[in-house]
C-alpha cells in the first residue's frame, strides 16, 4: 500500500466514525419536528362534507424558514403546503390544508402520504413518519336478493303495511342506509329511508313509506348504502348528484333489488282468440282473491266472477270480431287487458292490434332488478308480464275510439295482433285487401315488418290511424322476448321522413286523386299536434292535406301496387265519435281498404 492509499483509507475510517456518533447523536436527540398532528388518519376530498380535508399543524426546535409539502410514498412531492414559513421555536405552526389535489389541480391517487418539512437555513429536509391515508375509492356493496320468494323476478307485495320482504346484501354493512326508490310510475323519488349499523346483511319493507303511509302501486329498487372509515359512501345502485338512481338506457341494474307493490296484473293472449273458444286469462295477484269481468270493450260485460287463481279461462262470444277487455279488481286496484276475439269469418280488412307496443309500454318489472322493462329505454321486455294499469298507455286515446268506431258503424273485419304478424299466425294478411292498424304500431319485429311490406307492395291497402308507427324495431327472440329495441327512425318501413310537431294547427285537403277526402270538408281544424311527412321516401303522393305553411300530414302514397294512408293527426281518433271530418275520413279510408 502506497502512502496516498494509506492517508485515504485513514480519512474515510475517521468520516466512518464520525458519522456514526454523529447518528448516534440524533438518535438520542429531540426530533427538530415536534408535536405533529393531523385532522384525521384517514381522509376522502369527495365533496360530501365528511372528512374532506386534511389538516396537519407542528412546532419547530428551533426558528427556522421552512417549505412544507405533501409526499406519496416513494418520496416525490405532491402538493406544496407552505413555502417560505417562518416559524419561532417551540411556536405551533398555521394549520396547512390538503384538499387532495396535487399541484397540477388533479386529485391525487389513494394511497398513503407524508408531510416534508425542508429547513432552509440548515439546507436539509425532514419527512415525518406519521402518514395518513387519502381513501376516494367507494366500497362495494350488492343487493343478492328480495324474498320471501326465490328465483328470477322482483318480489311482490300487494298488501302494503300487511306484508314484508327481506332485503339481503354483501359485503355487511357496519355504517349505511337503506333506501327504497320508486322507478314507476314516474317521477323516480325516494319512499323509504332507514340507518343500517351492527355488520348487518338484511333488512325488512312492509312497503309503507318513510311517514307511516302505505306506498302506491309501482316499480321500487332497493338500494343499500355503505360507508367506509373515510366516510366514503358506496351504493349497491350508483346514485346521481340529485341523490336519485342513475338508469342508463340500455342496461340493467346490477343485482336483484326490484320490488313490485300491484295487488293486481292481467296477462293477455297473445294472438286473437275464436269466438266461442275458451282461453286462459293469466292473473297476477299473489294469491288473493279478486273480481274480474270480460266482454267486448264499450259493451257490457258478457261475464264476471270471482277468483284467486293465476289464470282464469273465459269463452269469449261475439258475432262479430272485436277488441275485448278482461279487468281484475282488487280493492281499489285495477288492472285491464284488452284482448282480439276473431269471429272466424273471413272479411277484407284484417284489423291489427299492437300487443307488442303494450308490453314495450307496459310500466312492470319482469326481471327483478328494480326498473321497469321499457322498451323505449333500450330494455329488453317480456310478452308475458301482467298488464298492470288500468289500459295499455295511450289506449284510450287511439284503440279504444278506433274500436267504438267500428262498432258503432257495425264494420265486419278480421282482427289479429302485430306478434301474430311477426310469427304468421292466422288470421294472415294474405287473402285480405286492407289492414287497419288500429293504435300506435311503435316497435315491430322484422319478419312483421317484411311481411307488411309486401303486403303493400302487392297490392294491399294500408292505414296507420295513430301516431309514432311503424318506425322503431325489436327482436323477438323466442316465443315471448322483445330484445334490441331500437329509438325511432327518421324514416318508416317505407321510406317516408317523419317529423312530430306542436302548436296549433289546421290541415286542409291540398290534393286528392283517390277522394280520400270525399266525405269531409277537406278541412281538418283545431289540432295541437301533427305528424309531418316530410319526404315520400320511394311513394308517389295520391292525396294529402297540409298546414297553413305547406307541411304534409295527411297523406295517401303509391308504394308498389298498393297503398299507405297515414292520418298524422294524433288527436284524430279520440274525434271519432263528434267530429264529421274525422268520421269522413275513417269511412272513405275503410271504403279503400275494403275494395
Amino acid at each position: 500500500m502506497t502512502l496516498l492509499s494509506r492517508i485515504v483509507f485513514a480519512l474515510l475510517v475517521v468520516a466512518a466514525v464520525g458519522a456514526f456518533f454523529v447518528a448516534q447523536r440524533l438518535k438520542t436527540s429531540s426530533p427538530v419536528v415536534q408535536g405533529f398532528e393531523i385532522s384525521s388518519p384517514i381522509f376522502s376530498p369527495n365533496g360530501d362534507g365528511r372528512l374532506d380535508r386534511e389538516r396537519v399543524s407542528f412546532r419547530l426546535k428551533r426558528s427556522e424558514t421552512v417549505d412544507v409539502a405533501v409526499v406519496d410514498e416513494q418520496g416525490d412531492a405532491v402538493r406544496e403546503l407552505a413555502s417560505g414559513l417562518s416559524l419561532k421555536a417551540y411556536e405551533r405552526s398555521p394549520v396547512l390544508t390538503w384538499d387532495g389535489r396535487q399541484d397540477d389541480g388533479r386529485f391525487a391517487p389513494d394511497g398513503r402520504y407524508r408531510i416534508r418539512v425542508t429547513l432552509r437555513r440548515e439546507g436539509r429536509s425532514i419527512v415525518v413518519r406519521q402518514s395518513f391515508l387519502l381513501d376516494d375509492t367507494p366500497p362495494k356493496v350488492t343487493v343478492r336478493s328480495v324474498g320471501p320468494a326465490r328465483g328470477p323476478g322482483p318480489e311482490l307485495i300487494t298488501r302494503p303495511g300487511r306484508q314484508q320482504v327481506r332485503i339481503r346484501w354483501r359485503p355487511g354493512v357496519r355504517y349505511g342506509r337503506l333506501l327504497v326508490f320508486r322507478t314507476s310510475p314516474k317521477p323516480v323519488r325516494l319512499v323509504y329511508e332507514r340507518p343500517l349499523g351492527g355488520r348487518t346483511t338484511k333488512a325488512l319493507w312492509d312497503g309503507r313509506t318513510s311517514s307511516g303511509r302505505p306506498a302506491g302501486a309501482g316499480t321500487y329498487l332497493a338500494v343499500v348504502e355503505r360507508r367506509d372509515r373515510a366516510g366514503v359512501a358506496g351504493t349497491s345502485t350508483p346514485l346521481d348528484a340529485e341523490g336519485l338512481p342513475k338508469l342508463p338506457y340500455g342496461r340493467t341494474l346490477e343485482g336483484q333489488a326490484g320490488i313490485v307493490i300491484q295487488p293486481v296484473g292481467v296477462v293477455p293472449p297473445l294472438v286473437a282468440t275464436p269466438a266461442g273458444r275458451r282461453v286462459g286469462i293469466g292473473v297476477s295477484a299473489g294469491g288473493q282473491g279478486y273480481r274480474w269481468s270480460m266482454g267486448r270493450l264499450g259493451g257490457r260485460a258478457q261475464k264476471k266472477g270471482t277468483a284467486s287463481r293465476a289464470v282464469v279461462e273465459v269463452a269469449p262470444s261475439a258475432e262479430n270480431s272485436g277488441i275485448f277487455l278482461f279487468t281484475a279488481t282488487q280493492g281499489s286496484a285495477r288492472a285491464g287487458a284488452p284482448f282480439a276475439v276473431d269471429d272466424r269469418r273471413t272479411n277484407p280488412v284484417l284489423v291489427v292490434i299492437p300487443v307488442i307496443s303494450w308490453q314495450g309500454r307496459n310500466p312492470a318489472d319482469g326481471d327483478g332488478d328494480g326498473r321497469p322493462d321499457l322498451l323505449e329505454d333500450g330494455l329488453a321486455a317480456g310478452l308475458r308480464r301482467p298488464l298492470v294499469t288500468r289500459l295499455p298507455a295511450g289506449f284510450a286515446s287511439s284503440e279504444q275510439p278506433v274500436a267504438a268506431w267500428l262498432s258503432r258503424n257495425r264494420k265486419r273485419f278480421d282482427i289479429t295482433t302485430d306478434y301474430a304478424i311477426a310469427r304468421k299466425l292466422p288470421p294472415l294478411l294474405e287473402g285480405h285487401s286492407g289492414v287497419l292498424l288500429a293504435g300506435r304500431t311503435s316497435w315491430l319485429p322484422p319478419a312483421a315488418q317484411v311481411r307488411l311490406r309486401r303486403f303493400v307492395r302487392s297490392g294491399g291497402t294500408l292505414v296507420e290511424v295513430a301516431p309514432d308507427s311503424l318506425q322503431r324495431t325489436v327482436t323477438l327472440r323466442g316465443p315471448t322476448q322483445l330484445t334490441r329495441p331500437l329509438p325511432p327512425s327518421t324514416t318508416d318501413l317505407f321510406g317516408s321522413a317523419i317529423e312530430r310537431r306542436t302548436g296549433e294547427f289546421t290541415v286542409t285537403n291540398s290534393r286528392d286523386s283517390i277522394d280520400l277526402f270525399g266525405g269531409t270538408e277537406g278541412l281538418f281544424r283545431g289540432y295541437t299536434q301533427v305528424e309531418e311527412t316530410v319526404s315520400p321516401g320511394r311513394g308517389k303522393v295520391l292525396a294529402s292535406a297540409v298546414t297553413d305553411d305547406g307541411r304534409v300530414v295527411v297523406v295517401a302514397l303509391r308504394v308498389g301496387r298498393g297503398t299507405v294512408i297515414r292520418f298524422g293527426l294524433p288527436e284524430l281518433p279520440s274525434r271519432l265519435a263528434s267530429d264529421p271530418d274525422a268520421q269522413g275520413l275513417m269511412e272513405r279510408s275503410w271504403q279503400l281498404m275494403s275494395r
